[in-house]
């Protein structure tokens, strides 16, 4: 959830795309806010809802992306 503070923050963050995205690709777009804390977003709809992660969650997501824990076939789509 964001607070009005967050929504002024997050107008003004540099949101950088997946880099698995091209140029012309939808994906996932980040940015550090204060705190420090990370905004994702859907490149497909910016003005969309916005997941904030705190640092320790932000750290527990990377890790496991990293190690393939969100793969289709460690079995999500089971």
């Amino acid at each position: 959830m964001t607070t009005p503070s967050d929504d002024e923050e997050l107008a003004g963050a540099e949101w950088r795309r997946s880099s698995t995205s091209s140029e012309h690709e939808h994906g996932v777009e980040v940015a550090i806010i204060s705190g420090p804390r990370w905004a994702v977003r859907d490149s497909r709809d910016p003005d969309g809802p916005v997941l904030i992660f705190t640092e320790a969650e932000w750290v527990a997501f990377s890790l496991g992306a990293r190690a393939g824990e969100f793969d289709t076939e460690a079995g999500l789509d089971e």
